[in-house]
């Protein structure tokens, strides 16, 4: 009996690590470097009066205080009410002097009004404060903002999503929480809105399945990743410039599990990360689907960390990003 037990368990070590090897190859060999070429027309922008004008480089020195980069995939629906409370916040915090802003809604690819809607809002505040940076194909939401990224001129540069989910005055406690981080290595530094202090709620309003998925991811990037971060997800972050620098030249994953890679990389880089409590609501429309999106995210963290001890993925130190 017991000699069969010993069989049994090596017979299960042993298809684990073929599992673990076959994972290995599949993950260096399925790697593959992201394209960050700009089609000729994502390298300029509309003015209000429809003039073409260029965007500029990440790599340039800053000309505003704050930008704000908003990824946006068939959102003409839920886009005006996110916008609308951005541009209230922030023409009101405009009348202190100092403070400079824009916005640049990033189009990845929409199938919709998303670009007529957001150029609305250019024409509106004219294009100092809004820009549109229509993507000629869809690349994703870390893609997407990547490439809205690339193109700020603010010293501190903001992502936040398109649906409004996040109260956009909470924008004072990121940026409070980014302050207090001390030092600061060549400047760089991140805060993180978190809604993990809604965990509870949310957990009871969820089914069993899903609230299983959510955990289980927890775990992945707990365990491959990224730790001390308990909200990865929450599409709220303050990145310094050189901050957004540092981790977008590395980045790689332009889906869902951006995010992860962004911290991931920060960690590795030891940029100093914070994590601060917002509000957050749910809103209707979400583009993620339950199960297959979850499945996604859940392979793409086994292979963010895999490709980058195979060396099939570097962090790089200075790559030019135009």
């Amino acid at each position: 009996m017991d000699c069969c037990i010993c069989e049994l368990i090596q017979c299960l070590l042993s298809l684990a690590l073929i599992a673990f090897l076959l994972a290995v190859v599949i993950a260096h060999v399925s790697a593959k470097m992201v394209d960050q070429t700009r089609h000729e027309k994502e390298k300029c922008f509309l003015t209000a009066e429809g003039k073409t004008e260029s965007f500029p480089s990440l790599l340039d020195p800053h000309s505003l205080e704050l930008s704000v980069v908003v990824p946006s995939y068939n959102e003409e629906l839920r886009l005006p009410v996110m916008m609308d409370e951005a541009m209230e916040y922030l023409e009101k915090r405009q009348k202190n002097p100092s403070f400079t802003y824009e916005v640049i809604v990033v189009d990845d690819g929409s199938k919709d009004k998303t670009t007529e809607v957001a150029m609305g809002y250019t024409r509106k505040y004219g294009a100092q404060k809004v820009r549109v940076l229509t993507l000629v194909k869809n690349r994703g939401k870390g893609g997407a903002v990547r490439m809205g990224t690339l193109s700020c001129r603010g010293c501190l540069i903001l992502m936040a999503d398109a649906d409004g989910a996040t109260k956009f005055a909470d924008l004072e406690k990121v940026e409070a929480s980014l302050q207090s981080i001390s030092p600061k290595p060549e400047n760089m530094a991140i805060s993180c809105g978190s809604r993990a202090h809604l965990e509870k709620e949310s957990v009871a309003q969820r089914s069993i399945f899903r609230t299983f998925l959510m955990y289980g991811f927890h775990f992945l990037v707990w365990f491959f990743c990224v730790r001390g971060i308990k909200d990865t997800q929450c599409g709220f972050k303050l990145f310094t410039r050189e901050a957004a620098l540092k981790t977008f030249s590395s980045l790689h994953v332009e889906r869902w599990a951006f995010d992860v890679e962004l911290l991931y990389i920060a960690q590795c880089f030891r940029i100093p990360i914070a994590e601060v409590a917002i509000n957050w609501t749910e809103i209707e429309g979400s583009k993620l689907v339950p199960f297959w999106s979850w499945l996604q995210m859940g392979m793409d963290l086994v292979f963010i960390r895999l490709r980058y001890l195979t060396g099939a993925w570097k962090l790089e130190s200075d790559r030019k990003t135009q």
